[in-house]
């Protein structure tokens, strides 16, 4: 069902309730990124264990992929507006808890882990209800320049956000915390101002009843009954699941190559780089079909990843990082397109949360590969090992009809 344009559109620039929405989104992101770091700092300077920062990262992942689903089912029956605050609320509350509690020297494991589960629990219903609500702002006409600008202000904050974390840990561990919360309250503050478009809703319209497990999985369903959804849905998965570990390949690589920690930093930063940059690519990459583009990503991703696995340093490593990522804006996009653009607003919610948790399971399972991997072979194995299956994943593709029949929708922007 196509998201309804006014007559009369306002250019994306005069759009005050997209830049409130925009402005409030790169605070909670950047807070997240802050966080990402912050995290194992404390938990460290805590219990002095790694293996609790591990036990933390698991926690805040599985809370995440467990409520997947049922996060697009909220999404799908509640004000969206509400939802977003409300995360946000929660957000700063949690995380404000911890900032008391090292200020009072009180600080324990248990607390964090709950904290951990408040987060992972907030992260895919904030996901989707800010993919939805930038919906709710803006035409369909300009809908792939706003989640362009996305694209932008999510690598910005990939890439300032660990430099700042750091070095605001650095000044005090309490101030982080702080800095974050101000981050959460501001956000919220500026989808409470947002207004919407004329006949535009933040609360769903009104959707078919039916057991409610049957409601819970019917993003899932609806990813499954088209070839098109199918096939995109399964190739970004696999990419998801191909990326993910590369931060923990690189480190692990450039270790036994006797690189620094600061030049693995570097190195590892040439991922937003690389996002930012390809954040320019999208709008000419799109003359090209989306099967194209897939399989072009497959093969580029699969020969860097070969290249990668060679005695190369740092800074070569780098570069390569910065080119797998310049097609991944790109990616972000199409799924966008061929999958959440042509499905019902009462289902979007679900079909969203639907391939966030695919996505998600893909991440893991690579991560949890690659670090197996790496317990027995080295890191040029695994590169090597990952760029093969990435090579079955296309064969899979080439050999598949209804994936090389993959085209952009006839009403796309």
């Amino acid at each position: 069902m196509p998201d309804a344009a006014p007559a009369t559109e306002l250019p994306l620039r005069a759009n005050r309730a997209f830049h409130l929405l925009w402005s409030g989104s790169a605070l909670s992101v950047l807070g997240l990124e802050v966080a990402d770091v912050v995290w194992p700092l404390v938990i460290l300077a805590v219990t002095g264990s790694p293996a609790s920062a591990g036990v933390f990262s698991a926690v805040q992942l599985c809370t995440a992929l467990v409520l997947g689903l049922p996060a697009g089912e909220l999404a799908d029956r509640v004000d969206r507006r509400l939802l977003m605050m409300a995360v946000e609320g929660v957000r700063a509350v949690s995380v404000g808890s911890v900032a008391v509690a090292l200020l009072l020297d009180e600080l324990s494991l248990t607390h964090l882990l709950v904290v951990a589960v408040v987060i992972g629990a907030a992260r895919p219903v904030s996901a989707t209800c800010r993919m939805l609500m930038v919906r709710a702002v803006v035409p369909r006409s300009q809908l792939t320049t706003a989640l362009t600008t996305e694209e932008v202000r999510n690598n910005a904050a990939s890439l300032v956000g660990p430099a700042l974390g750091g070095a605001l840990y650095g000044a005090s561990r309490a101030l982080p915390f702080g800095v974050m919360v101000a981050a959460f309250v501001l956000s919220a503050l500026c989808v409470l101002l947002v207004r919407l478009r004329p006949g535009e809703s933040a609360t769903p319209p009104r959707r078919e009843e039916g057991p409610r497990l049957r409601q819970l999985t019917k993003g899932l369903a609806v990813l499954w009954s088209s070839p098109d959804l199918r096939g995109t849905t399964l190739f970004t998965a696999a990419m998801n699941t191909a990326t993910a570990p590369l931060v923990l390949i690189v480190a692990v690589h450039l270790t036994a190559q006797k690189a620094s920690s600061g030049e693995i930093g570097i190195a590892v930063a040439g991922l937003a780089v690389g996002g930012l940059i390809g954040s320019a690519l999208i709008k000419p990459l799109r003359r090209f079909s989306p099967a194209l583009l897939m399989f072009s990503q497959l093969l580029v991703l699969a020969g860097l990843l070969c290249l990668m696995g060679l005695p190369i340093g740092p800074w070569w490593t780098g570069l390569l990082l910065v080119v797998i990522m310049l097609g991944v804006p790109t990616m972000r996009i199409l799924a966008d397109l061929v999958i959440f653009r042509q499905v019902p607003d009462e289902q979007r919610g679900r079909v969203m949360s639907a391939a966030g948790t695919l996505w998600g399971l893909g991440a893991a399972a690579g991560t949890l590969a690659a670090g197996l991997a790496l317990d027995f072979f080295s890191a040029r194995a695994t590169l090597l090992a990952i760029a093969g299956a990435l090579a079955l994943v296309f064969l899979a593709g080439l050999f598949s009809p209804a994936f090389r029949g993959i085209r952009w929708p006839s009403d796309v922007d």
